[in-house]
């Protein structure tokens, strides 16, 4: 999720979310292979929308609608029932992850360099920081994040790429940068200051939890694994593993050690079933990371970036990435306790 920059007054846009140049996308893909009780061999995979400005970061709404982040023009846009896009929030700080609490809050990871922060943005008068730093010192560029049913939000912040680096020395005349926060995934209790729960991973990305909300699950954009942690009452996660491997291995650098495999935005079905963006297209795993199959699949040619379920009954996965919107209807049905 992702990689646009946006500094206070500057915009360095599209090196990740499909400005510059690439491949058309086609109208339309399809699924190679069947996944029982997943998807059905030969489902389209339809384009809804491309050149958009940035797309990432899908949740599902109650009624069947979608919201998805456009980074690169601060907002996010909401896909109604109707099929048609329109603008849901603006000035939005680059904004990235999203999802609702229990109140029916959308909180919001934003990574506009000066100005990062977990933010709820909606509804109307309701706005306010939940967090802007860790002892202190500024986060890097929170990403992804998943509310729990206490109102703790978990949130990734996986740092700058290499690339990034580059264009903000660039914006800064050459000088180098401040040090960062290293790359951690944290949990903010409701009411309270974050906490770093795990860290040592190469890029934390997308974070999802369980149905029952026991396990919470990492992917790892630099990392041949998902990771899965035990959730404690308090929130806090111990008993770190790796489960899966991904498959995917993305061709495209991103200057931070370890195997790049693409892994990105990251949900989860009814059967608890985990659904992960990388290089590949969409890995699908069991809860224990036995591997179910893959949606082969790209965004223009280059990896997408976010998905989750929408539509009646949840039966729709939506897939965002590179300035494109994509669905394919499923045999799966998204879980329904949570917009993600």
């Amino acid at each position: 999720m992702k990689r646009s920059l946006i500094f206070p007054g500057l915009f360095l846009l599209g090196w990740s979310c499909g400005i510059l140049a690439q491949s058309p996308a086609p109208r339309v893909q399809t699924v190679t292979v069947g996944i029982p009780g997943v998807v059905q061999r030969g489902a389209t995979i339809e384009l809804v929308k491309d050149g958009l400005a940035g797309a990432d970061d899908p949740i599902g709404l109650a009624d069947g609608s979608l919201l998805f982040t456009e980074p690169n023009a601060n907002r996010v846009s909401k896909l109604g029932t109707d099929n048609r896009i329109t603008t849901f929030i603006e000035n939005t700080n680059a904004g990235l992850g999203m999802s609702l609490d229990s109140q029916g809050r959308l909180i919001q990871a934003q990574s506009a360099d000066g100005r990062t922060k977990v933010a709820v943005i909606f509804p109307s008068g309701s706005e306010r920081v939940i967090a802007d730093n860790y002892n202190g010192r500024p986060f890097s560029r929170p990403n992804d994040l998943i509310v729990d049913r206490k109102g703790g939000v978990y949130v990734t912040d996986p740092g700058l790429t290499g690339t990034a680096v580059e264009q903000m020395q660039q914006a800064q005349g050459g000088r180098p940068l401040d040090p960062r926060l290293p790359p951690a995934v944290y949990y903010i209790p409701s009411g309270g200051m974050p906490v770093r729960i795990a860290d040592g991973i190469e890029r934390p990305n997308g974070i999802t939890l369980s149905p029952d909300e026991r396990t919470l699950y990492v992917n790892n954009t630099n990392g041949v694994y998902m990771l899965a942690f035990d959730v404690q009452p308090d929130g806090a996660v111990r008993n770190r593993r790796n489960i899966g491997p991904f498959e995917g291995r993305s061709q495209t650098p991103n200057g931070i050690p370890g195997i790049m495999t693409g892994a990105d935005g990251l949900t989860i079905d009814d059967a608890g079933r985990l659904y992960a963006v990388t290089s590949a297209g969409i890995e699908i795993f069991a809860p224990d990371g036995k591997a179910f199959g893959v949606i082969r699949m790209s965004c223009g040619g280059m990896d997408c970036q976010g998905l989750a379920f929408a539509g009646p009954e949840k039966r729709t996965l939506y897939i965002a990435g590179r300035g494109s919107l994509w669905k394919v209807e499923m045999l799966a049905k998204g879980f329904a306790g949570r917009a993600k």
